[in-house]
Parts: structure tokens; sequence; C-alpha cells
């Protein structure tokens, strides 16, 4: 198993890279490593490690990065020989088996599509957010979590069947609970979009639970929750936002006073436990389901122990066979490109 790393991707390229990838290497001994990026400013780092000369790496030059500041195209367009596009161009003519980036996400997206394209049968790919809920330990896959901002109700029953592979397979959720996205619990409730999405979910082989609201989700109700890219952005970066100004409320509060304050060191390990619980660590990555390939986008911020948990699945979604999974669930479904036209004729 070939695995593609972007080394520039992120806010603490490549040094945190090179780090997780240094933690990777002993657990996933039947992977080897692509380490796509600078080549001069990687193997600083390589040697940093102790990994120079490893018989696992082989390192691939990429001579420019994507920037976070720049266009979703520049992966196309402007850099074409960027980390992210090198990456892409590794998974396109098979020489990886996955690539892993915690760069660009939308220069990811716009340089798998072109490059990578779509597995038979699938419209679009879709990015898969990983979420916490109330219950302790329990999270929900957001799906899609911005890579379509216009969908269609075949996009949305398609993003059902990925979003349930990928918690069944990968995840290891037994009949993972699938719900839609929507304004209320209702049947009837919700905008064209989600009603006619409804109609087509309702009727496929699947453990479809409805109409969810956000709050519902977030109380556990729900594995994966269906959503266009746009309002699933929207409800990702609300959550995200949210959480880091409950922080610093939670600071202003706390510290008002000196009986708070010294309440608040002896409950350093709560606060410590509270944090962890909405950490992306663990998760390390949003897979890009639907891809003819495996492609994991980590967070800008990852940090060593990230990049480890996004090499993990991505290791994990080749080796349970996630793609073949997705083409045979989707005939089964009858959500096929193919099979919708031809039943709308």
């Amino acid at each position: 198993m070939k695995i593609a790393v972007d080394a520039m991707g992120g806010d603490f390229a490549p040094g945190v890279v090179v780090e997780g990838l240094s933690l990777a290497l002993p657990h996933f001994t039947q992977c080897e490593f692509l380490l796509v990026g600078h080549q001069e400013k990687v193997a600083f780092y390589l040697e940093k490690y102790g990994l120079a000369g490893h018989p696992r790496i082989r390192q691939v030059h990429a001579q420019s990065v994507c920037e976070m500041s720049d266009p979703s195209t520049i992966s196309l367009r402007g850099k074409r020989d960027s980390s992210i596009t090198v990456c892409a161009r590794l998974l396109k003519e098979k020489e990886a088996d996955a690539m892993v980036t915690p760069g660009h996400t939308g220069a990811t997206v716009a340089a798998t599509k072109v490059l990578v394209r779509t597995l038979p049968g699938v419209d679009r790919a879709a990015l898969a957010a990983s979420l916490p809920t109330k219950v302790l330990g329990k999270r929900f896959i957001l799906m899609d979590a911005g890579a379509n901002v216009d969908c269609v109700p075949l996009n949305l029953a398609q993003f059902a069947v990925m979003g349930g592979i990928y918690a069944e397979y990968v995840l290891k959720m037994k009949s993972p609970r699938i719900g839609l996205l929507s304004v209320g619990g209702e049947d009837s409730k919700g905008c064209e979009l989600t009603k006619e999405a409804f109609k087509i979910i309702e009727k496929m082989p699947i453990n479809f639970v409805g109409n969810i609201e956000p709050d519902a989700a977030f109380a556990g109700e729900v594995d994966v929750l269906i959503s266009d890219g746009f309002a699933g952005n929207v409800l990702l970066k609300t959550a995200e936002g949210l959480a880091k100004s409950t922080v610093e409320w939670l600071k202003r509060v706390i510290t008002r006073n000196a009986v708070r304050t010294l309440g608040a060191i002896f409950a350093q390990n709560a606060f410590r436990e509270l944090k962890a619980i909405g950490a992306a660590d663990e998760v390390g990555g949003a897979p890009l389901m639907g891809l003819n390939g495996i492609c994991i986008i980590g967070h800008g911020g990852s940090n060593p122990k990230s990049v480890y948990n996004a090499i993990r699945v991505a290791a994990e979604c080749v080796e349970f066979g996630v793609t073949s999974h997705i083409v045979r669930s989707l005939e089964e479904c009858g959500v096929t490109v193919e099979q919708q036209k031809a039943h709308q004729e």
C-alpha cells in the first residue's frame, strides 16, 4: 500500500507533517510513503526525526505550495507543481493508493475533482467531517461538509450511501443511522432539495431515520447527517465558532474573582477532558468520499497526532476497500448516475 503525504500542507508544515509520519511508520508497516514537498525543506526534517534514507519513504519533489489565502482553483491554474497537485497526480496515475493533506481544502477538492475524478456512477465527491455529540465518546459524520455548494437530490442520496459506508467499515458503526439535515423532524419539512432527496432516500435499503434537526444530531440521535455542502459547511463553522466562543466566555467568568480562579485550578483536569472532546486530533482528517481513490483532508492547524491519525484513516479506507463498497452499494440502492437517468427516461 502506498500513501502520498503532502509534507507542505497546513500551518506548521513541513515539520509537523514529518513528525506525524515518524509516529505512523512503526504502526503501519504495510505502507510505503511518498513524501511530497520541497525536497530541501523536507530533507531537513527527515534528518531531524531520524527518517533520512528510510526504506519505506520516498521523497517526491514539489516546487510550490498552495497557501491558505490562495483561491481554490490555484492548484490547477497557477500552481500545477504544488504539493497538493502532485499528490493528486500520483493518486490519478495509481502510483499511490491514497493521499493525505492538511493543506488547502478548496485546492484539494479542485485538484482531485479534475485529476482523480469520481468513481463510476458517482456524480460528486463529498467531504465527510466528524463532529462530537453530547454522548461521551460518540460522534456523527456530517456529509457534505463543504465540497459542493449547489446540489441536486441525487447528490444527497449518494452522500447517504457513501456516508453510511464510511461509518460502517471505517468507524465500525453497525447499521449506522442516517438522517437528512432539515428545519424540522416531520417528513413534510424542508426545502425543495431536501423534500425531493427524502423521497429517494426513504426507498433505499439503508437505515434512514428521516429528517434531523441540528440539535438532534448533536444529541447523538444520528450517526450520519446528510446535507448539501452549503448548509453543511455553515453548520460546521457555526459549531466551531460557538465552541471557541464558549471557551472565551468560560475564561471570562472563571477569572472574575480569586475564588473562581482557585476553583478552576482544581478543575484543570476536567477542562482538559472537555477540550479533548471537541479536538480533531483523534479524527485526523475528513475523507473526500466518492473519488476514484482515497483522499483524506486534515485541518490546517493539524499537529503530529492529527497527521498520524489522518494516515491511519487513509490506510483503513484502502484496507477495507471503501471505494469498491461505494460502487456496489450505489448500484444496490439504484442511485448511480446511469440508473437515475434511465429511471427518468
